[in-house]
């Protein structure tokens, strides 16, 4: 785990992006996740996942990197860790399944830096929140939001059915009808962090 003060982004140009066979979801509609949610949590207790933030930098301004679903929704790349998983492990074999070649000679060394928020959902809704309330003994999910950083180059494979958008930062401040509560926050999350903005 890589732990410092500083985030050096390099240029979008430098990413190189193909494609590779489609992920499909595993729920159609919120309804279906959270029923999906419930019956795990029956089997395995609370749901613990992890999502990558990915910054690049455009015209010398911050960049994250989202998936897109569809023409409206995105996402952090990331998901559940199976029982037992250690995070950091967890998350790179995560952002491999998203965002890797699948080609067994190309393999990503991703370094996975500091836990920058923690969300919780107290219930099976879909409200998440920055601390757990004092009421909820067994809360529902727990949600880890983990700097990546990335090397000066890489090679992304995007599944056909999704987009990979990078959107800057300042779009993503106070904008929870676009972004939803967690992605509009990390502008605020990241607040703490020098960014050294490298040109190609």
């Amino acid at each position: 785990m890589v732990t410092s003060t500083a985030v050096n982004m390099y240029p979008l140009a430098n990413y190189t992006f193909g494609t590779k066979e489609p992920k499909m979801e595993k729920d159609t509609s919120v309804a279906d996740r959270l029923a999906r949610m419930k019956v795990n949590y029956m089997k395995e207790g609370m749901r613990t996942s992890v999502e990558a933030i990915l910054l690049v930098q455009e015209h010398n301004h911050p960049h994250i990197l989202l998936l897109q679903i569809g023409n409206t929704f995105c996402k952090l790349p990331g998901g559940r860790l199976k029982p037992g998983e250690n995070e950091i492990e967890g998350l790179k074999r995560k952002l491999s399944s998203k965002l890797g070649a699948n080609s067994p000679s190309f393999q990503q060394n991703w370094q996975i830096g500091e836990c920058v928020a923690v969300w919780w959902r107290p219930n099976f809704e879909t409200a998440m929140y920055p601390y757990c309330p004092p009421h909820i003994t067994k809360p529902k999910e727990c949600k880890k939001l983990f700097l990546v950083h990335l090397p000066e180059r890489e090679f992304f494979a995007v599944p056909k059915n999704l987009k990979l958008l990078a959107v800057p930062l300042f779009e993503l401040y106070d904008n929870v009808s676009r972004y939803g509560p967690i992605i509009s926050t990390i502008p605020q999350q990241l607040s703490r962090f020098q960014f050294n903005m490298v040109s190609s």
